[in-house]
């Protein structure tokens, strides 16, 4: 009781003041925007103080969390006025939004709360834009019950950045009740600064939600052998709120920690049929997704051919949208084989947001190209641990970890693709998709890191290099495209430049290794 009242010292002015700023700046009356932001604020500050508090009051967990929640929060409020005053001239952006998934989401909660229908209507599928109606009962809950005289979309934004920044708090805790210190500090940084999540945080958008609950069920499974009967309410929290807003997510972070914990232990035996159900799920997975490739089902109807039909479709329509939409991608698919249009598309959609054509955007409006270069920047930092990550495994000495650990590497890498297949490479959602998951992308780079410091292996090094000319050939290459510049070389003259001098630098630091004598590990 102490402690609570000691929190409220300075959470009742915080909330208080910062629910009366946004209230003021909004529509509305203003004493029921106070209240409504000031409560949700409260409630959610209680929260993150005492997840802070849990955590031992670490000052590193509450500076994250504190640039967490502020980052968040006051993008979401620029881009309120930035977008219709810079943005593009469309309906989305002039009403203040980036995702046209929140702006008509959250359009459709407040039909749906002023209606005086049962709010219950958002899982009956009379809503489109929510296929599982979880984030829109949520929204229209709020304008229901805390804003029935205007539509207030701060309320969805507060709620999003309190949720990203308690998906920062989970991340935190169970990386250091797992690994210790050294790998919790770096997950949750990337959990609070990664650009992604903090665009995500800011909008209207049920992946930071996602996000919260999947950190929320690792954090429940990290205490498992301390505490059975809160680890099973933290995890069958996490789960009704994964299957309310995603079930799909829900099956793929069970999947992602039932195999990691497994493998995790310290004795454990793989008998002959768990060996022969891989290899089945395995070979039934290629059949169907070469089926779907092919654009024939194994019979008609059936729960098979509806999946085929749908993957099929699905990585189709995408493929065609992304098509339709990039000149320089339909110039290459003149040239490709139709057969190799999908894996392009997948190795097009893992490398999004591009940065090299987030830099050359140059007619783009300054707000998007803004968030693309970052949005780009972020991910660039990030993936080249993540294509290193299993060289930097290989080098553990316990079998079992490593077995462990390059479990949630090939997870995180078929999630990659499946994300990018599902997006169609396209630059908003696939990325969005892939960042559902990203506690454990942020521990697979935190890990690196942490082995690299040990090992002092060059292999990142040099990957780094080769990532730089990449984005340093293609930024030049982008920008030619706009102002037509005779200077730069064509796109196959680019790629070529681009592999020359990759080899030229790998081909250097191996000679001068060598020269200098020094023995360093195996890359």
């Amino acid at each position: 009781m102490k402690t609570l009242l000691r929190d409220l010292i300075w959470i009742l002015p915080a909330g208080l003041g910062t629910g009366l700023l946004l209230s003021l700046l909004g529509g509305g009356t203003w004493w029921i925007g106070w209240l409504a932001y000031s409560l949700l604020l409260v409630l959610g500050m209680l929260a993150l103080s005492a997840l802070w508090r849990s955590a031992g009051t670490s000052r590193t967990l509450g500076l994250m969390l504190l640039l967490a929640l502020v980052l968040r929060l006051g993008l979401g409020i620029a881009f309120s006025y930035i977008l219709p005053a810079y943005g593009n001239d469309t309906d989305v952006q002039n009403a203040g939004y980036i995702f046209s998934d929140a702006y008509h989401r959250d359009t459709q909660a407040w039909t749906l709360a002023s209606s005086g229908d049962s709010l219950l209507k958002a899982f009956d599928k009379s809503f489109s834009v929510d296929q599982y109606g979880g984030l829109l009962f949520a929204g229209s809950l709020l304008d229901r019950f805390l804003s029935p005289d205007a539509h207030r979309p701060w309320l969805m934004v507060v709620l999003s950045a309190l949720a990203g920044t308690i998906a920062v708090a989970f991340a935190y805790k169970a990386a250091q009740k797992v690994w210790g210190g050294s790998l919790s500090v770096v997950t949750g940084w990337i959990m609070a600064l990664y650009p992604e999540a903090v665009l995500l945080g800011s909008s209207q958008m049920r992946e930071p939600f996602l996000m919260a609950f999947v950190a929320m069920m690792f954090w429940g499974l990290a205490t498992w052998a301390e505490n059975r009967r809160t680890s099973i309410a933290w995890m069958t929290g996490s789960l009704v709120g994964l299957l309310l807003f995603h079930p799909g997510i829900a099956v793929a972070a069970v999947a992602v920690l039932a195999g990691w914990i497994w493998l995790s232990r310290k004795e454990r035996r793989i008998p002959w049929w768990a060996w022969a159900g891989t290899l089945a799920i395995l070979v039934l997975a290629a059949g169907l997704f070469a089926w779907a490739l092919r654009g024939s089902a194994p019979g008609k109807g059936g729960p098979i051919s509806t999946l085929v039909n749908w993957i099929r479709y699905t990585t189709q329509y995408d493929s065609y949208v992304l098509e339709q939409n990039s000149g320089w991608v339909q110039t290459i698919f003149s040239h490709v084989p139709k057969v190799f249009h999908l894996p392009f598309i997948i190795g097009y959609g893992i490398l999004q947001p591009v940065l090299p054509a987030a830099i050359g955007d140059v007619k783009a409006v300054w707000p998007m190209q803004t968030v693309g270069i970052l949005r780009g920047l972020g991910w660039f930092a990030m993936l080249p641990f993540l294509i290193y990550c299993p060289f930097a495994l290989w080098k553990m000495t316990d079998k079992r970890e490593r077995l462990a650990w390059f479990w949630l590497w090939i997870a995180m890498a078929v999630w990659m693709i499946i994300s990018s297949a599902r997006g169609g490479g396209d630059q908003w959602d696939n990325p969005r998709y892939r960042a559902i998951l990203l506690v454990f992308q942020a521990v697979l780079a935190a890990q690196v890191l942490n082995l690299q410091r040990i090992t002092h292996s060059r292999g990142l090094g040099r990957l780094l290099a080769v990532e730089a000319v990449f984005v340093a050939c293609f930024s030049a290459w982008t920008i030619s495209r706009y102002d037509a510049s005779p200077a730069v070389l064509p796109l196959g003259g680019m790629a070529g430049a681009f592999v020359v001098v990759s080899a030229l630098i790998l081909l250097g630091d191996w000679l001068w290794v060598r020269y200098r004598g020094k023995k360093q590990p195996a890359d």
